[in-house]
């Protein structure tokens, strides 16, 4: 077998895999007699570790998705990839354009691992040197007005709870919202990083009577933009035809999804195509929907700084204070 992994730091969180766990995972899903041929671990995800694997008796090479250490997950990213899996049904409204699952398996019977084995995307990333960079910048706008329509597709899809796919579901929009940020403030205390403003948080959320006008749980990608979007190779302008890795879907709120905190991260550039008429349509900046927004930043930032420290940054792991302290400032 022909294996090339990611060089890491030997404290990583990403651990990867060796060749016999790679051939048992393959030969678990196409049987013993199957032989894995090459595998090629993919950068660009820093949660999950990915390889484009070549089987034998397979006429396609095929991802396997591997993810961390039950130990190693944060409380408030835990089963990320248990939760994908749940999410495919409810995601069919963009099926074309997803991987199909091959296998999956959280019985650690094979590696001490959740697992999933997919469907290789044609295409290549849109985050790479092939991707939205390749295109001069005036085409970039097509690029987001394609995202703003997948969004709108995504967002429009109604579910039974509030919270993640896979649950926990609450019945309010404001429990969901609570419980993920006591979940990144409990992640933050635990690694040893303050969390002061993260509760100040907690208890605005608890107090602020915005979130119960959210009351129809509505799909949200949870990490749907460029890293995780493939372009077709050779198209005259930059066209979605895969979107990838969408493990922290969650029922709620669609103003509160990651998709829409990008959209509006550069205005005045590209990006505004995303909220043009024919794409996502305008976004509600009622001082309802503006008040909500605060929470939903403040939230986005809790999760931020958990990567950061995760990827060892010290330097973006302060920004966050920084950028909250704003926020808590804007709040009252």
């Amino acid at each position: 077998m022909e294996l090339r992994t990611i060089e890491r730091a030997a404290g990583a969180f990403q651990k990867p895999l060796g060749a016999a766990e790679l051939q048992a995972i393959c030969g678990r899903v196409f049987g013993r007699q199957a032989r894995v041929v090459s595998a090629v671990e993919l950068g660009g995800g820093m949660y999950n570790n990915t390889y484009r694997v070549a089987v034998t008796g397979q006429d396609r090479p095929v991802i396997v998705r591997v993810a961390p250490e039950p130990g190693v997950q944060f409380r408030s990213e835990r089963q990320l990839m248990r939760n994908e899996y749940a999410s495919v049904p409810w995601l069919s409204v963009i099926g074309p354009l997803m991987p199909r699952v091959i296998a999956a398996d959280w019985s650690h019977e094979v590696i001490g691992r959740d697992w999933m084995v997919q469907t290789l995307l044609d295409g290549s990333p849109a985050s790479g040197p092939r991707g939205l960079i390749a295109y001069p910048r005036p085409a970039w706008s097509t690029f987001f007005r394609q995202m703003g329509a997948i969004a709108k597709k995504v967002h429009a899809v109604r579910g039974p709870h509030f919270g993640s796919v896979a649950g926990p579901g609450y019945a309010t929009w404001r429990q969901a919202v609570i419980a993920s940020l006591e979940d990144i403030a409990t992640d933050l205390d635990g690694a040893g990083l303050d969390a002061a403003d993260m509760q100040q948080v907690v208890a605005a959320a608890k107090e602020e009577p915005v979130l119960d006008e959210i009351t129809e749980p509505r799909l949200l990608a949870g990490d749907l933009w460029i890293v995780n979007v493939m372009v077709a190779e050779g198209a005259p302008e930059p066209t979605i035809n895969g979107v990838l890795d969408l493990d922290r879907t969650l029922w709620g709120d669609p103003a509160a999804d990651w998709t829409i905190r990008m959209a509006l991260a550069k205005p005045g550039t590209e990006r505004d195509a995303f909220w043009d008429s024919d794409s996502y349509g305008p976004l509600d900046r009622s001082p309802a929907a503006v008040r909500r927004s605060l929470i939903y930043q403040a939230r986005h930032l809790g999760a931020i700084r958990l990567e950061h420290h995760r990827l060892g940054n010290p330097d973006g792991v302060r920004s966050t204070y920084t950028d909250l302290a704003a926020i808590l400032t804007e709040m009252g």
